[in-house]
């Protein structure tokens, strides 16, 4: 950990592990139609996207996403074009991926991708969203709501908290990022941008004392 990143108390350990644990879906991995590819800072989901794949779980992959201020330096030419680039070198085949690199945010993802099947002859009945572990959620929530005619199953790397904080490197921003999903996932609903869900009460107590410990970051204005 750097100088300028936050250590993590053990209580902000525990709440934010609560968030984690919420965050994920857990559905079981079956055969789909197709599966989505969700861009992000996170190279992981491109590589457990190929992993899904080459295990044969679905014959097409979309890669979705552009660029933002999270992944413009990391990602120059954008996150779907880079996640393709990764899958391929991992051995999933040019020709069964779709790119969809102008996507701004989870709706464009799915609105996006749906569009691109489409023009592609494909449509699907069910569909698999590769995703951060911790956006699985609310990935869920939004599908569901713009394509309620499909069946919407997750995943995301098998990572436990510990695991996944030490890929990033960065607890801050990793606590930052599990407020801000969770504030979506109550907040978007009332949006009309994705269909509710129950948070249990140590979930939300967790996310309340969360942000009095100021991992603000992420947070939209509500």
């Amino acid at each position: 950990m750097s100088d300028n990143q936050q250590a993590i108390t053990e209580d902000q350990w525990h709440q934010a592990e609560l968030i984690w644990d919420f965050h994920q879906m857990r559905h079981e991995l079956r055969p789909v139609d197709v599966a989505i590819g969700l861009g992000s800072h996170d190279l992981g989901v491109a590589a457990h996207a190929a992993e899904l794949y080459l295990s044969g779980l679905f014959p097409t992959l979309v890669f979705t996403g552009g660029n933002s201020p999270t992944t413009a330096t990391v990602f120059p030419r954008g996150e779907a074009v880079h996640f393709r680039e990764h899958a391929i070198d991992l051995g999933v085949p040019a020709e069964v991926i779709l790119l969809e690199p102008n996507a701004g945010n989870t709706g464009q993802n799915i609105t996006y991708s749906r569009a691109i099947l489409a023009a592609a002859g494909i449509r699907p009945a069910t569909v698999l969203l590769v995703s951060k572990p911790y956006m699985e959620r609310r990935s869920f929530a939004t599908a569901v709501k713009l394509w309620p005619d499909v069946e919407i199953r997750c995943a995301s790397e098998p990572l436990e908290f510990d695991d996944y904080l030490k890929s990033i490197g960065d607890e801050k921003l990793v606590l930052d990022m599990l407020v801000g999903d969770l504030q979506r996932v109550i907040e978007y609903p009332k949006l009309g941008f994705a269909i509710e869900q129950e948070v249990p009460g140590d979930v939300h107590a967790a996310f309340e004392s969360l942000i009095r410990d100021g991992f603000t970051s992420r947070l939209i204005a509500s």
